[in-house]
């Protein structure tokens, strides 16, 4: 896949073929360096901004830093910085990678650090985002993210959590965040930035197989390809199938509850058990405002409280709690100060 290939590529997934302005999350890495230049080159320097985010816990932060300016200086993109204060267990080291929250990296520093750094960089994001809108329209932010970070992403979540969001991988779009890479492997993210003479960062932790994301990277990834070389197209094509499949599958959770943030006792013991588990992680996740994917498994025990008759509460996990009363069981998000060991109240109880 050569310049215009990778281009064309692009531009027919539609993710930055809108009007809005772009905010391109610029790390100094291939994949991100790869992506402004793409962005310049389909919406012009004018309608793309930068953002690099200078953690300060590498020793080549800095260097990151002036290398991301004199490339936006090359491009002819304006390009805003921003410093991060003091980190949670800072002894770590951030790496260049744009991570997902769900990514092997997101999960493999002391006192999670990556998420730390990931919401930073997204705070920054948004607001410049908001700065840069056009009319009413906020700009999108768009991430560096590649095929090959899908694979090693679903690799990682089908190792570390059951069910099938743990093989959908990354969206192409949330929100405002959109993935324009996602159909481009890190190799030809390389080759691209070779063909334009863009220079670009290397990060010693992606090769410190500490990490779990390195370990499936370097480990897992290859031991695939040896079973079969068409492995890691077989895992996105199956996260894309199963992609689609999950919309159909929310349709009915969609017309199930009708909007409702309740469902009786009596209608959840009739549905079929896939789509009642959906039903209750749905209630669940609207309650807590994020993944409460382990809600589903609680279906039984929801069954079990409600055939006893009174009211009862079962805590399900991040903070949100099932109420029964009535025959009818709705969701409440609990306030941190709730113990977690909570899981239930008795029949009858407060």
């Amino acid at each position: 896949m050569n310049v215009a290939e990778l281009r064309e590529a692009v531009r027919a997934g539609g993710l930055l073929g809108d009007d809005r302005p772009v905010v391109a999350l610029l790390s100094g890495g291939r994949d991100s360096v790869c992506l402004l230049d793409v962005a310049i080159a389909l919406r012009g320097g004018r309608a793309v901004r930068a953002l690099h985010v200078n953690y300060g816990l590498r020793e080549a932060a800095d260097e990151d830093q002036r290398h991301c300016a004199r490339l936006c200086e090359q491009l002819g993109v304006e390009l805003s910085l921003q410093r991060a204060g003091p980190a949670p267990g800072s002894s770590a080291a951030v790496g260049l990678a744009d991570e997902d929250p769900g990514s092997p990296a997101a999960h493999s520093q002391p006192g999670n650090l990556q998420a730390w750094a990931r919401a930073l960089r997204y705070d920054a994001a948004r607001r410049l985002a908001e700065r840069s809108k056009i009319g009413q329209r906020d700009a999108s932010i768009a991430t560096g993210h590649t095929a090959s970070d899908q694979v090693e992403t679903i690799l990682y979540r089908l190792a570390a959590s059951p069910g099938r969001r743990a093989l959908l991988g990354m969206a192409p779009v949330e929100g405002r965040v959109v993935r324009p890479l996602l159909g481009v492997t890190r190799e030809q993210t390389a080759a691209y930035c070779r063909e334009r003479g863009l220079s670009w960062r290397e990060d010693a932790s992606n090769e410190d197989e500490r990490y779990a994301r390195v370990r499936v990277r370097h480990r897992l990834v290859p031991a695939l390809r040896a079973v079969h070389p068409a492995a890691e197209s077989n895992v996105l094509r199956t996260a894309l199938l199963l992609r689609e499949e999950t919309e159909l599958l929310q349709a009915l959770v969609d017309a199930e509850l009708g909007g409702a943030r309740e469902i009786a006792i009596a209608r959840l013991s009739e549905l079929p058990p896939a789509l009642a588990r959906l039903v209750v992680v749905r209630l669940a996740e609207d309650a807590a405002q994020t993944y409460v994917p382990q809600a589903g498994e609680r279906v039984g025990e929801l069954l079990a409280l409600g055939s006893r008759g009174g009211r009862a509460e079962l805590h399900l996990g991040r903070f949100v709690a099932a109420a029964i009363e009535d025959g009818v069981v709705s969701m409440r998000r609990l306030a941190p100060s709730e113990t977690s060991e909570r899981r239930r109240t008795p029949p009858g109880g407060d």
